[in-house]
């Protein structure tokens, strides 16, 4: 397993926030103070040890619910996932690619990290929560909580399997550190099945969660239509 970290953090740019302590990794779990919050929490952590659901499920019932999803970085990846010529511009500077579609992160250089079923890639900011909002929007509390910075390092397999995802041994994990003037951009691999789809048909499967490589892209049943 493999450990990419670059720990220059010279955090003078805008692009990211200095996080509390949010206690064990949850996701999207924000500061509780209130009885009902309090009651929230030990029910869903009671409902993930029994096994009824899981943290991933939750997570995925929260982003419903908020309707954020990372639409602008959803697109990059499909359009990729289509356009042979897209994919690799977008490989070799990722700032280049992101701008044809109309993005930009001023200041800030953009490294697009493409998933194999040989390496899976992780993103964590280790000292801070640096993050491509232009790409993917708000970050999520959990990639904030110094849990998830500090886990994310120490035991990723066991972070990934909070998030329901399983990786083969033979698949090897790397943690990528961003930094003050450096964000990544995972791309998931196309789900098998997809052969045909159009890109905004693919961008449905794109997750923000896939994108930052604590998950991968949706099965593609029942999402076409």
């Amino acid at each position: 397993m493999t450990h990419d970290h670059d720990h220059d953090h010279d955090h003078d740019h805008h692009d990211h926030d200095h996080p509390h302590d949010h206690g064990p990794f949850q996701p999207d779990i924000k500061e509780p103070t209130e009885e009902w919050e309090f009651l929230e929490i030990a029910m869903r952590e009671l409902l993930i040890q029994k096994g009824i659901i899981t943290a991933r499920e939750v997570e995925d019932m929260i982003e419903d619910w908020d309707g954020k999803v990372p639409e602008n970085g959803a697109r990059v990846i499909a359009r990729a996932w289509t356009d042979p010529a897209f994919k690799a511009r977008l490989i070799a500077d990722g700032n280049a690619g992101v701008q044809e579609m109309g993005m930009d992160l001023p200041g800030l250089k953009l490294v697009v990290l493409e998933n194999t079923p040989k390496v899976h890639h992780m993103i964590v900011c280790t000292l801070c929560s640096c993050y491509p909002r232009t790409i993917l929007g708000l970050p999520p509390l959990w990639y904030k909580s110094r849990a998830y910075r500090t886990r994310t390092v120490r035991e990723p397999r066991a972070v990934l399997a909070e998030f329901g995802t399983e990786l083969p041994d033979s698949v090897e994990v790397r943690v990528v550190d961003s930094t003050a003037d450096c964000r990544y951009l995972v791309m998931p691999m196309r789900p098998e099945g997809t052969d045909g789809w159009s890109a905004e048909e693919l961008a449905r499967l794109v997750t923000r969660d896939s994108m930052i490589g604590t998950a991968q892209a949706l099965n593609p049943e029942g999402a076409r239509g």
